[in-house]
């Protein structure tokens, strides 16, 4: 029971007791975020999953569909700092209902657009679609990194990051076969048109429930008020300016992480985006078998991604956050690139299967450390320095879209599996450089 004392303290309605700590309501907050991730990716994936079926019916190539994915991460990558600057301007609140809306108009442009066009005029369309996804989802990680930091403590930003990306890969996981057995009893077009209608009730959820502090929540207790006043970041900054912005830009030590996060990025989205077409086209599965086989990838990664963070967390109660932050990119990812070089070689295709889910596990183990580092860099500046390592990451993206499109399409799968192993060691060196102790800009 209260005392008297800290009833007399908070304001009418405000609870004081402690309670267990899953009943605070930062995890709400954080069921929220991890919603919004999952969503994205289903979102984000269903294209690709689709496209089987799309690219006979609509007369599209393989290399017309990466470049549909090239505008996706175009988008997404140049809008990752503006999007940040704005979550830190308008809250997380308002930002997360803005992009939410956008990004389903964006999604179900792309079944609709075909009843009334063909040719030229719908491939326009389906690629400023597909751009202004990439848009309207590029503040989710930032702006989710930004609330993390105001409703969490500090030595809890590696896990919830790590549970997060868990959410993201577990959005991956569900697709294919999701869109596979949808596409197979009503068609691609309404496969992606019902896949997309959970995000609208989430979107309403979080505009009745979502707080961009814990201090404007009437459900969150003076205890838990106490607990992230004693231990969380920064709260976001809303007076964030272009000067600022460009002494970030200049920062040694954010550019490091955006280096290091480019270089991973190319490998995550060779995993990401390719493995469905990579099992059907190079190991000859059926599409609805090699639906099922596709979620054993991202399946690995959404269990890399949340014990990453368990131990990422771990190592900086116990080693401080120079090596604590380290040490999880340091032996993942070179982890990663010979278990990449495995799979390519291997004779037997359901070991080729294994052997990408282990790799797409070990590069997913880094997700808590990259974030929770651009965290513990950026305080309060968290969104901005979010937006602009993950504009560093979805650049590897950019750059490795066209290039798995083009070296598919001529059945160098090798080449394309070599330069994502190279790309892992690359990022891993990088962390050499990267110092968590020092605050940017």
């Amino acid at each position: 029971m209260p005392s008297d004392a800290d009833t007399a303290a908070g304001p009418p309605g405000r609870t004081t007791h402690g309670g267990w700590a899953l009943a605070r309501v930062r995890w709400r907050i954080f069921g929220f975020l991890f919603g919004f991730g999952l969503l994205a990716y289903v979102q984000q994936k269903s294209l690709t999953v689709a496209a089987e079926r799309m690219m006979p019916e609509l007369h599209l190539s393989q290399l017309e569909i990466g470049w549909l994915e090239q505008a996706f991460v175009v988008g997404y990558a140049l809008f990752q700092l503006p999007a940040g600057v704005f979550g830190q301007r308008f809250g997380a609140r308002f930002s997360f209902a803005l992009f939410g809306l956008v990004a389903f108009s964006a999604v179900i442009a792309t079944p609709l657009a075909p009843y009334w066009l063909t040719g030229t005029a719908l491939f326009v369309v389906l690629l400023a679609a597909q751009g202004l996804l990439g848009i309207s989802q590029a503040g989710i990680f930032p702006v989710s990194a930004g609330v993390f930091e105001s409703w969490f403590p500090a030595s809890q930003w590696s896990l919830v990051q790590g549970l997060q990306t868990m959410g993201l890969n577990l959005g991956a996981t569900i697709t294919p076969p999701l869109i596979v057995v949808l596409t197979a009893r009503v068609g691609w077009q309404q496969a992606l048109a019902w896949s997309s209608l959970p995000a609208l009730a989430l979107i309403a959820l979080w505009i009745w429930h979502g707080r961009n502090t814990p201090r404007e929540h009437p459900g969150v207790s003076l205890h838990e008020l106490r607990e992230l006043d004693d231990q969380a970041g920064s709260p976001p900054d809303a007076d964030i300016s272009v000067r600022r912005i460009v002494r970030l830009l200049s920062d040694r030590n954010t550019m490091t992480l955006a280096l290091a996060y480019f270089a991973m990025n190319y490998t995550f989205y060779l995993l990401s985006n390719w493995c469905f077409l990579y099992l059907i086209q190079e190991r000859r599965f059926s599409a609805l078998e090699g639906g099922w086989l596709a979620t054993a990838p991202p399946l690995a990664a959404a269990v890399g991604a949340g014990v990453g963070g368990v131990i990422t967390s771990r190592l900086c109660r116990r080693h401080g956050v120079l090596w604590g932050f380290r040490a999880v990119p340091l032996l993942a990812l070179p982890a990663a690139a010979v278990l990449l070089l495995m799979a390519v070689d291997a004779t037997n295709p359901h070991w080729a299967v294994v052997l990408l889910a282990a790799c797409f596990g070990a590069v997913e183990l880094t997700e808590g450390a990259f974030w929770a580092t651009a965290m513990t860099v950026g305080r309060g500046d968290t969104m901005a320095v979010g937006g602009l390592m993950n504009t560093g990451g979805n650049l590897g993206g950019i750059v490795g879209i066209p290039i798995v499109a083009y070296l598919s399409g001529e059945h160098a799968w090798h080449a394309a599996f070599l330069i994502g192993a190279v790309c892992a060691v690359a990022s891993a060196a990088a962390w050499l450089a990267i110092d968590a102790r020092k605050v940017s800009g």
